[in-house]
């Protein structure tokens, strides 16, 4: 029995939407052309859409490309790594509340790598409808300024990520890889770091603010991010690993639906959302030791949340970040604007499955002291 479809005709949140003509085709090869017959109208969405990427995109190179070229990266960027559902998001708009010190990139940004030098100014305006007004996964607001994960960009500028063997989970096994770049064709590789610096040179173009980066991706990539960034500082957040189980689940059961071109099989996600933890941190662990000390720092969600102010004043201190006193008011402003925010809640792990993460995840609960 196929599984019930949820979102069938929603095109919204679907990052293939940035996507130029030739590029969309290039997915398209890599994946057959296996489109599902119900989700038709989404591949027929980006290809009507493509065509006009590849014109702006055509006019930005022309309007830009020296400039791009030539802009240099002074400040070391900072990067928030961490598991999927661990609380990077939240982090992320706490951190970026220091807008006097960094600079990150929004959800049009990413999701309109090439064009956004010419089209932000109009387009997210313009477009503001077609996001909602929420996230699927956790009802955090969302609008095209939102500071947002830059996954997407390089995804969209060179056609390598992960998050492609999300839309495509029948052909797309090979992306998974590209999680870690391990045993990855090193021409893949340098196309999207290539990507991934032309799109921290963009927003430095005329922003001279330290980047603050957000992908959990990024966690597994600690030794590709340092060849680009030498100088780059981390701040890694983990989480209870029972809630990360549940709350990946309630990701997939929301927000993938709006994003596949082919029909899920639902009864592997479990097991595949097991080995992603397993292979990122398997990299995590594996590359942690080639971040000198003074330029990362491990914090829980647990303490984001209980006391930020104490949390963010050890994070600025432990990586010698500058003006915290000027940053602290606008954090504390930040909270108490989402004080009345709910988190999702579930109902408690059946005892087989707890046993099962208790077991796949170990070193994530004993590294980091939570209950089995």
């Amino acid at each position: 029995m196929k599984p019930k479809l949820k979102h069938r005709w929603s095109l919204q949140q679907n990052f293939l939407m940035g996507l130029r003509f030739g590029d969309w085709m290039r997915v398209l090869a890599e994946n057959k052309f296996r489109i599902s017959p119900v989700y038709l109208h989404r591949a027929i969405a980006v290809t009507l859409v493509s065509p006009i990427n590849s014109l702006n995109a055509f006019i930005e190179q022309r309007r830009f490309g020296d400039a791009i070229e030539a802009t240099e990266i002074t400040q070391p960027p900072l990067f928030i790594l961490g598991h999927w559902r661990s609380g990077t998001t939240h982090l992320h708009d706490l951190l970026s509340q220091d807008d006097t010190q960094f600079h990150a990139p929004n959800t049009y940004q990413v999701s309109s790598p090439l064009t956004f030098l010419t089209t932000e100014k109009l387009l997210s305006k313009l477009f503001a409808w077609i996001l909602p007004k929420k996230r699927f996964m956790d009802n955090m607001p969302l609008t095209f300024q939102s500071p947002q994960e830059d996954e997407f960009a390089p995804l969209i500028m060179a056609q390598r990520s992960l998050y492609l063997a999300m839309s495509f989970p029948q052909t797309g096994q090979h992306y998974e890889k590209e999680l870690t770049f391990h045993d990855v064709d090193p021409a893949k590789v340098n196309a999207w770091k290539s990507a991934f610096v032309t799109f921290c040179k963009k927003l430095t173009i005329s922003d001279p603010r330290a980047l603050l980066l957000k992908s959990p991706p990024h966690t597994a990539r600690i030794r590709t991010i340092l060849e680009m960034f030498p100088d780059a500082r981390f701040v890694h957040i983990h989480r209870d690993p029972y809630r990360v189980f549940q709350s990946q689940r309630h990701f997939f059961d929301t927000a993938c639906w709006h994003m596949y071109m082919q029909r899920p099989d639902l009864s592997v996600i479990d097991d595949d959302i097991l080995t992603r933890h397993e292979v990122m941190y398997d990299a995590y662990f594996d590359d942690l030791a080639l971040i000198p000390q003074d330029r990362i720092c491990d914090v829980a969600f647990d303490d984001v949340e209980a006391d930020p102010m104490a949390t963010l004043a050890r994070v600025y201190d432990q990586l010698s970040l500058e003006g915290f006193d000027d940053y602290r008011p606008k954090a504390q402003a930040y909270v108490d604007s989402i004080s009345g925010y709910k988190k999702n809640s579930f109902s408690t792990l059946d005892a087989e499955t707890k046993a099962i993460v208790a077991d796949r995840w170990s070193r994530s609960f004993d590294t980091w002291g939570y209950p089995k």
